[in-house]
C-alpha cells in the first residue's frame, strides 16, 4: 500500500507540473520527469519552520553557488562511506560475525538490483484474467504439436506457470498500448493510475516494454534469439497499431505492406509461447510445424478481426477490415481481402498435406471446436468465410453507438 501511494503521488505530481508547462511529455526523457517530480515532493516535504518561499529562496542562493565538481566530491565521499570498514578476525565469535557479514553483503536481491534488472516484470490480477482464455486456446491447439495430451493434468501444470506469467505480461503491455491508441483516437489523455498505470509504465513501453520479461527468462535460462525476435515482433506491431490507427483516424495514407505486415505480427504472442514450450522441454523447434502455424494464426486472426470489426471500429483497434476500407474504399475492401484470405489457404493446405495425418486431423477438429465455441459463422477450417458489411463512415457509426 505504500509503494502503491508513493506511486499515486508521484503521478499526481507528473501530471501537474506538465500541466503548468513545467515538462513537456512530449520531448522529457523518463529520468528527467523522475529527477523533476522527486524534486517536487522534496521541495514540499515540512521542515522545521521553513515554509514554502522560505524554501524557494534557500534553493535560488545555494543553486548557483555548487559545481558539478563539487557534486562528484560529495558523490566519491558517500561512496567512500559506504565501503565495508575492516573487522577484527582474531577471535573465533568475529570471524564468524564477519563471515555472515561477508555472505549477506553478497547476496544479490535480482528484484531490487538495478545492475541486473531496471524494472522487475509484474503482472496484474486484471491481466491474468484476460490471458486467460489465450491460455485455454493455446493449450489446446498448441499441446498437440509437442506430443503433449491436454487431458493430463501434469501436461498443464508442469508448464503453465512461465507460460501464464508470460502472456499475462504481454496481456499488461498491450492493454497500455491499446488506452494509447484510444487516448490517440479521442484526443483525450488517459489517467493511468486509475487503470493500474502510472508514468513510469508510461515511459517503460516507450523505450523497452518487453525488456523486463526478457530479463526474466533470461535469468530462468529460458531466453533464445527466436524469443528475442519475437519481443521485437510485437513491439513492431503495437509501433504499427499505434500508426495505422491515427492515419486511419486521421484520413491519412495508408501502406498496404504495413497492414499486412501487422497481421502477421499480432499473433506473435503465440509464437512466444510456443517457443517457450520448446524451450521449457528441452526439444529443437520444429520448422514445418512453425510454417504451418503461423499461416493458420494469420487466419484466425483474420477470422477474428472479421468477428470483432464493429467493436473494433467504435474502440479504434486495428483490424484488417477496417484498413482494407481504408486502403480500397468500401466498395474494394471486401474483395481485397477475400483475395489474401484465399492466397492463404492455399499454402494453408498445402503444409497441411505435409503433417503427420493424425496431428492434421486433430488440429482440424481442435479448430472446429474453437469455431463453434466462439459462436463465429466465419473461420478457414469450415470453408466459411462471411465477410460483413463495412462501414464507410466511422466516425458517425461511432456517435450511433454511444
Amino acid at each position: 500500500m505504500e509503494e502503491l501511494r508513493r506511486l499515486e503521488k508521484f503521478q499526481s505530481v507528473v501530471s501537474a507540473i506538465t500541466r503548468h508547462g513545467l515538462l513537456s511529455s512530449s520531448t522529457s526523457d523518463p529520468a528527467s520527469s523522475r529527477f523533476l517530480s522527486n524534486l517536487v515532493l522534496f521541495l514540499v516535504q515540512p521542515c522545521g519552520d521553513l515554509d514554502i518561499d522560505s524554501k524557494l529562496g534557500l534553493v535560488s542562493d545555494f543553486i548557483p553557488k555548487i559545481s558539478g565538481h563539487f557534486l562528484e566530491a560529495i558523490s566519491r565521499s558517500i561512496e567512500l562511506d559506504d565501503e565495508p570498514k575492516p573487522v577484527n578476525t582474531s577471535s573465533a565469535e568475529s570471524q564468524k560475525s564477519y563471515l555472515k557479514r561477508c555472505v549477506m553483503d553478497n547476496v544479490v536481491d535480482p528484484y531490487s538490483s538495478q545492475k541486473h534488472q531496471q524494472v522487475v516484470a509484474m503482472v496484474g490480477l486484471d491481466s491474468m484474467k484476460r490471458a486467460n482464455s489465450t491460455l485455454e486456446d493455446f493449450s489446446r491447439s498448441y499441446f498437440m504439436f509437442h506430443g503433449l495430451e491436454i487431458n493430463e493434468p501434469q501436461s498443464i501444470f508442469r508448464y503453465l506457470p512461465l507460460l501464464s506469467f508470460t502472456e499475462s505480461y504481454i496481456y499488461q503491455m498491450d492493454a497500455l498500448n491499446e488506452k494509447i491508441v484510444s487516448e490517440s483516437a479521442s484526443g483525450s489523455q488517459v489517467i493511468y493510475s486509475s487503470h493500474g498505470w502510472n508514468a513510469e509504465s508510461r515511459a517503460l513501453f516507450e523505450t523497452d516494454p518487453l525488456k523486463p520479461l526478457e530479463d526474466l527468462l533470461e535469468r530462468e535460462g529460458l531466453l533464445t534469439q527466436r524469443i528475442q525476435q519475437e519481443f521485437r515482433s510485437g513491439e513492431e506491431y503495437w509501433a504499427l497499431e499505434r500508426k495505422l490507427c491515427h492515419d486511419l483516424s486521421n484520413k491519412n495514407k495508408m501502406c498496404l505492406e504495413d497492414v499486412m505486415r501487422a497481421i502477421h505480427l499480432k499473433s506473435f504472442d503465440y509464437r512466444v509461447l510456443n517457443l517457450l514450450l520448446y524451450k521449457l522441454r528441452g526439444e529443437e523447434v520444429n520448422e514445418l510445424h512453425m510454417d504451418f502455424l503461423s499461416i493458420s494464426e494469420f487466419l484466425v486472426e483474420v477470422a477474428d478481426d472479421l468477428f470483432d470489426y464493429e467493436d473494433d471500429v467504435v474502440e479504434n483497434n486495428f483490424n484488417v477490415l477496417r484498413m482494407f476500407v481504408g486502403i480500397f474504399g468500401s466498395l474494394n475492401a471486401p474483395t481485397e481481402l477475400a483475395k489474401r484470405i484465399s492466397e492463404a489457404e492455399e499454402k494453408y493446405e498445402q503444409i497441411m498435406e505435409s503433417l503427420d495425418p493424425h496431428l492434421s486431423s486433430n488440429y482440424r477438429r481442435r479448430c472446429e471446436e474453437a469455431t463453434k465455441e466462439g459462436g463465429k459463422i466465419s473461420g478457414h477450417t469450415l470453408g466459411t468465410w462471411n465477410i460483413p458489411a463495412v462501414i464507410s463512415d466511422e466516425k458517425a457509426y461511432r456517435a450511433a453507438q454511444r
